[in-house]
Formats: structure tokens, C-alpha cells, sequence
């Protein structure tokens, strides 16, 4: 039983968007290791720019310096 966690910060991905990402990764795990879909899970955590941090600050403070 297949389970991937994608983890995107929270800037407004559409429910559309998500449920494509979820079918997609669901498609290609069964394609590449032959997986069921129905027993794969994937969970989509949309995490806040102040709770992300690359290179020692948020990402918050890169995307206003324009980093």
C-alpha cells in the first residue's frame, strides 16, 4: 500500500489542482511499480510560506527580496 505525502506551500492550488495531482501520482505508481490505485493513499499538505523555510529563512522573507 502506496502512501506519498506532497507538500506544497499554501498560496491557493484549487481543489481541481489537487485532485489532479492525486490521480496523477496515483497513475504513475501503479504505472512504473505496477501499485493498485485502490490501495494507494496521497495526502496533500499545504503549508503556510512562515512555516517553510529554504537556506536559513522563510520562504516568506526569499519571496520579498525577490530570492
Amino acid at each position: 500500500m502506496p502512501y506519498v505525502n506532497i507538500k506544497i506551500t499554501r498560496e491557493g492550488a484549487t481543489a481541481e489542482q489537487k485532485a489532479r495531482l492525486i490521480a496523477g501520482v496515483t497513475a504513475l505508481l501503479q504505472e512504473v511499480l505496477n501499485k493498485n490505485p485502490a490501495t494507494t493513499v496521497v495526502v496533500i499538505d499545504e503549508v503556510e510560506t512562515d512555516n517553510w523555510g529554504i537556506g536559513g529563512e522563510s520562504v516568506t522573507v526569499r519571496r520579498a527580496r525577490g530570492a
